[in-house]
């Protein structure tokens, strides 16, 4: 059974379905069980059109579910005068569904839910486990927002800004269970960027290829971090670095910068540097420059504070530092690395066992608190 071919019908099946009337929540409902259809009857029997095939299944699971509800009698009888679909439309409406998915009524995490179900096909189970949850809560949460988008024109311009956002959320969450969220962020925003005529989401697709280039490297054989400066640079993957360098070229000669773009042009500046001491710190303080004009959001000011500090020396970057509030996750962390690089081990010390216990996960929260032993260790008699 080609799962990546289901996956990929998915959300152009549900979409026209809900073209000819279904509503969300009813067309994911029988697209779903058109594709456990699909899993027990391809591998003896293969259609020609596997796409019609999909469609029409699935619009006979909505009519059939149409039937036995005695609320939907009238609409019933509406759709039961229409001719069943055949071959299925050529036009991709998959977009449509990226922005219904990314819906503003919707929190992010039911938006990154949704869109794994609609548009990556993945099953409730296959996406609780990826979020380590339990499959019953994200039953719960999916099914709130396919209820919340219920009833959402699909011909309504949409937010392509907000579909990134979701996609960044999903690809930041990485790996855990049997489903690579990272993976399949790259797969649903390579399709985004040939559906979207702007830069953007091919600024975005570069970002990812470029940070998954190097996560062979990011941990050790026992699960700690290894970071950025301390990385295997032999272990990155040149052929993802290449693909993604190349599309951020690209996306950059339309000069129509975005925060993306800017964000992927600082990853391929550290892809560029054989070593960690030649990287250039300068231009990547610049390209933060841009991205402070862009979005000024705390996160780049505090990015931005870490290359001050490369470029200018510890105690510029520290003078940048002030200018991030003190609650933001990973500052205090920012805060003892550039304290290290200063010299003031008892004050860098202190700060990396505060941030250790301020750490998001428990492999963060390790190295921090091995950071914290090290300086102390050196301090000793």
């Amino acid at each position: 059974m080609d799962e990546a071919l289901l996956r990929s019908l998915t959300p152009r099946a549900i979409t026209a379905l809900v073209r000819r009337g279904a509503d969300f929540p009813a067309a994911e409902d029988a697209v779903q069980d058109a594709l456990v259809e699909a899993v027990r009857v391809w591998p003896a029997d293969r259609p020609h059109d596997p796409a019609g095939w999909l469609v029409t299944v699935a619009w006979r699971k909505f009519l059939d579910a149409a039937r036995a509800d005695t609320a939907r009698r009238r609409r019933e009888v509406r759709v039961e005068r229409e001719p069943a679909p055949g071959p299925a439309p050529a036009a991709d409406d998959t977009l449509q569904l990226y922005f219904l998915c990314a819906h503003p009524s919707l929190t992010p995490a039911s938006a990154v839910a949704l869109t794994l179900r609609a548009v990556g096909g993945l099953t409730t189970r296959q996406i609780a486990e990826a979020y380590l949850v339990p499959e019953a809560t994200m039953a719960q949460r999916i099914s709130r927002a396919k209820r919340t988008v219920s009833g959402a024109p699909l011909d309504r311009p949409g937010d392509v800004a907000t579909v990134l956002r979701v996609l960044y959320l999903v690809f930041n969450e990485g790996y855990s269970g049997d489903v690579d969220l990272a993976a399949e962020a790259i797969r649903l925003t390579r399709r985004l960027a040939v559906q979207v005529d702007h830069p953007e989401p091919a600024g975005l697709l570069a970002l990812m290829l470029l940070h998954h280039a190097r996560r062979a490297a990011r941990t050790a054989p026992d699960g700690s971090l290894v970071p950025l400066a301390e990385q295997d640079r032999g272990r990155w993957d040149t052929a993802l670095i290449s693909e993604g360098v190349g599309i951020l070229q690209a996306a950059l000669a339309r000069d129509r910068l975005g925060e993306f773009q800017a964000q992927a042009a600082v990853a391929a500046l550290h892809a560029d540097a054989p070593t960690a001491e030649e990287t250039d710190w300068v231009q990547i303080v610049e390209w933060y420059d841009e991205l402070m004009r862009l979005t000024d959001s705390p996160v780049v000011r505090l990015n931005r504070a870490v290359a001050v500090g490369e470029a200018d020396g510890p105690r510029a970057g520290l003078a940048a530092l002030a200018g991030v509030e003190a609650a933001l996750p990973r500052r205090t962390a920012v805060a003892a690395y550039l304290h290290e690089r200063d010299g003031n081990l008892a004050t860098a010390a202190r700060l990396y066992a505060e941030a250790a216990l301020r750490a998001p996960n428990l492999a963060e929260r390790d190295h921090l608190t091995r950071q914290a032993a090290r300086l102390n260790a050196r301090r000793s008699p």
